[in-house]
């Protein structure tokens, strides 16, 4: 007879790993016992040699679905006289190093249930088990038991509680454990807080709410979601004037795979996500660009104006379940906020809110922890793209190659999120959103503290973007611990170094709107060789000023004046027939072209993301944008598929190589002069973009590269890239599950001031560097 002490550290609470230990010792005449703790699941068992192993070997290969083994340590120690097995309390005491586990999609049985007239759970809307259900949105301390979330205030009734210590039950230990009888409930509120009904009369009127064209508020999983019936025009309209967002695409919930392959074209990894327990929003092609016939066409147009993708999602939780199985159509679920706002979370809150917004409240009385919005996938190149990562995914780590110093990192302004390294893991936060309003930056403070507290993190060293007038920065420098900056594309290259687990030499490729340089200028076009563990710019896009400063992200004919001017000097105002040109009123000329020439409040910046802009108002497609990136959107949508032809681009050797646009943006003018179709012109651009990456990879040798920023959540310019690449003999790398736009940065953040002190503490060159040269 022998003990097997053992700990296993991971996604290991909140999945049913005690209880499959349970039955896994009891099938196998073992003794015993299994305890959560802060660090995982500690296991003492005991039995005969043979049997411990293959209780050692069953363990790794049966465990449940959703958990994740990071490290199973054990060793063989005496017995102790053990005579039965049995699941003890948690030890709350030591060292928080577990992981917390997403909130979970609803699960097949629980599913069921819910349908099923005849059993207890029918049209429950928080119906849950061991397989699924919340987890992130609503834990409050480490290890995860009932008492330390917010499912604490409901006493399980007789029935659950049989349940919950039932060994052979799928929801024995399912800390959220609850049925109509005992659970949380649903409550619909009118725009006063006046309760209009409750329970299941409750969700019936809130989808004759949907029905009758008005505007329901949801208190989901993590936040609010506002919710409207995407055929009825006047409706989604509404919604987008009272919660002040112009044009930019709502994301749509649908009942079934089925309808969702009635609108869209949905590849069998696209359908994979749409199941999957992430259940995140996956952007999806429309079928036949969005013209085909039967229920597409119900799709109002205000949707996703002039977008032939569209953001969707399959109910994630009993609620949503129950909802579209009552109302069995399409309909828009954004976060319920105002632009620029977190989403709300709190029910009095929201009233507070949105109640301007929303017709209907349709509430419950589980408190959420922590706001947590949907995630947003997008598969690029047969491999799925995390864009938005938030539900489904946070707070799960990245794992680090070494032990990292405790660190917390707090992202850049826009997509914010924050970072916090502990051991090997490094726990990047859930999507906070841009720092644009009090109410985001409030938002932001408080999921630093709660990353701290859930993890017991005393932060070594805070790392920031050098922009100084990042809110972000601002707060990073009023830390206590060792303030550490990193550049924003340094950032952004060594996020997808970690998401890749790829070592020096890489060459970065970190293409984006807008970051600050080294240099003091507007970054955004950058080739970065990565070697020593040392970040070197070795080629950059060519630099031209954008006349207004900001105000050029939001009308991209400033961008194309800026670029226009590089080309042609003052006397582009003296061509009338440029499109940018004509916008300007002819006694705006004179200024616009004094404030270009002298650089007075129009920065000069290396942006691929700005370049794009540009184009796309030279071709004529967009000169004002309502929402961040719109017009680099509509220049990929508008590309022709079939169209195999570039854009010349110029590369200027030097020790920094220049990569000149202004070959490409003369024949741009020719094309657009000979009315060439704007899918030709979009198609080019992106072909010729991604040709002069594969050429300065060649000039530079380096055989890995890796392409970042949020100018590659662009699928056509990453696939041409990708492809380009390998025919060349390079091994190209691209996110995963960490974002290529700013909601990876707070990751690259701690990678690359870990790869500083690595740096620092070595006396040699890394030998991997050997064989990078500079751009020549």
């Amino acid at each position: 007879m022998q003990r097997a002490k053992i700990l296993v550290r991971g996604a290991v609470q909140g999945v049913g790993f005690r209880p499959f230990i349970y039955r896994l010792a009891q099938e196998l005449g073992l003794t015993g016992w299994v305890q959560n703790s802060t660090e995982g699941v500690s296991i003492h068992v005991e039995g005969a040699d043979h049997t411990l192993e293959d209780f050692l070997v069953r363990v790794e290969s049966e465990k449940p679905p959703s958990s994740v083994i990071q490290s199973f340590e054990y060793s063989i120690v005496d017995p102790v006289g053990h005579t039965r097995f049995e699941i003890r309390q948690s030890d709350p005491s030591g060292e928080k190093s577990t992981l917390v586990l997403p909130d979970i999609a609803v699960c097949a049985a629980c599913r069921n249930e819910t349908w099923d007239p005849s059993n207890r759970r029918f049209r429950y809307p928080f119906t849950n088990c061991t397989n699924c259900g919340p987890r992130f949105s609503i834990i409050e301390a480490l290890p995860y038991d009932r008492v330390n979330t917010s499912m604490r205030a409901f006493e399980m009734c007789s029935a659950c509680q049989q349940e919950y210590a039932d060994p052979g039950n799928r929801r024995f230990h399912a800390q959220p454990n609850a049925c109509p009888d005992c659970g949380p409930q649903l409550a619909l509120w009118d725009q006063e807080g006046k309760q209009l009904a409750l329970g299941d009369t409750a969700l019936r009127l809130g989808a004759d709410t949907l029905r009758q064209g008005g505007i329901l508020a949801l208190k989901g999983l993590g936040g609010f979601q506002l919710i409207v019936d995407a055929r009825n025009e006047d409706a989604v309209r509404r919604l987008r004037k009272r919660k002040r967002r112009e044009e930019k695409p709502f994301a749509l919930l649908c009942p079934s795979l089925e309808a969702v392959a009635e609108l869209c074209n949905v590849s069998r990894l696209e359908a994979r996500l749409l199941k999957s327990p992430e259940s995140p929003i996956v952007l999806l092609e429309r079928r036949n660009g969005g013209r085909s016939e039967g229920t597409a066409r119900t799709l109002c147009a205000s949707v996703a104006p002039n977008n032939p993708y569209l953001g969707i999602m399959l109910p994630y939780t009993p609620l949503h379940d129950l909802l579209m199985g009552d109302l069995g159509f399409a309909v828009v679920a954004t976060s319920g906020n105002l632009t620029d706002e977190p989403i709300c979370i709190d029910e009095l809150e929201a009233l507070d809110r949105l109640g301007d917004v929303a017709d209907r409240f349709l509430v419950h009385d589980r408190p959420i922890v922590r706001h947590v919005d949907d995630s947003i996938v997008r598969v690029i190149r047969g491999r799925e793209t995390i864009l938005r990562r938030a539900r489904g995914y946070a707070p799960l780590p990245v794992r680090y190659e070494r032990e990292l110093p405790t660190t917390l990192a707090v992202g850049g302004h826009l997509k914010n999120t924050i970072a916090v390294s502990v051991g090997k893991n490094v726990f990047l936060s859930q999507h906070i959103g841009d720092l644009e309003t009090p109410e985001a930056f409030s938002a932001f403070q408080r999921v630093v503290a709660d990353f701290e507290q859930l993890y017991s993190a005393a932060p070594e060293r805070v790392v920031s973007d050098m922009h100084p007038d990042y809110l972000s920065t601002r707060w990073a420098g009023h830390a206590e611990a060792l303030r550490v900056q990193v550049q924003h594309h340094e950032a952004h290259v060594a996020a997808c170094m970690a998401d890749n687990e790829l070592r020096p030499p890489v060459l970065g490729v970190a293409w984006d709107g807008t970051g600050y340089g080294r240099d003091g200028t507007v970054w955004g076009g950058e080739f970065l060789l990565v070697r020593d563990r040392r970040f070197e710019r070795v080629a950059a896009l060519r630099r031209f000023r954008l006349p207004g400063g900001e105000a050029a992200i939001r009308q991209p004919w400033r961008t194309a004046l800026g670029v226009l001017f590089e080309v042609f000097g003052a006397s582009l105002f003296e061509m009338s027939d440029l499109l940018p040109v004509d916008r300007i009123a002819p006694e705006q000329r004179t200024v616009m072209s004094q404030m270009l020439e002298k650089g007075f409040h129009a920065p000069l910046t290396s942006s691929a993301g700005r370049l794009f802009d540009a184009v796309a108002s030279i071709a004529g497609l967009r000169h004002e944008s309502h929402f961040e990136g719109q017009a680099a959107m509509e220049l990929e949508f508008t590309a022709e598929r079939d169209v195999a032809d570039a854009y010349p681009l110029e590369i200027r050797p030097g020790a920094e190589c220049v990569v000149d646009w202004e070959p490409m943006i003369i024949e741009i003018l020719r094309d657009v002069e000979r009315a060439v179709a704007t899918e030709t012109i979009a198609a080019k651009f992106h072909n010729g973009l991604a040709a002069t990456i594969v050429e300065v990879a060649e000039r530079v040798g380096v055989e890995k590269v890796a392409l970042t920023g949020g100018c590659f959540q662009n699928r056509r310019l990453t696939e041409k890239t990708v492809q380009g690449l390998s025919d060349r003999g390079f091994r190209p790398y691209w996110h995963q599950r960490v974002p290529p736009n700013d909601g990876g940065i707070s990751l690259g953040q701690i990678v690359a001031a870990a790869m500083q002190v690595e740096l620092d503490r070595s006396d040699q060159p890394d030998e991997s560097s050997k064989g990078a040269r500079s751009c020549v």
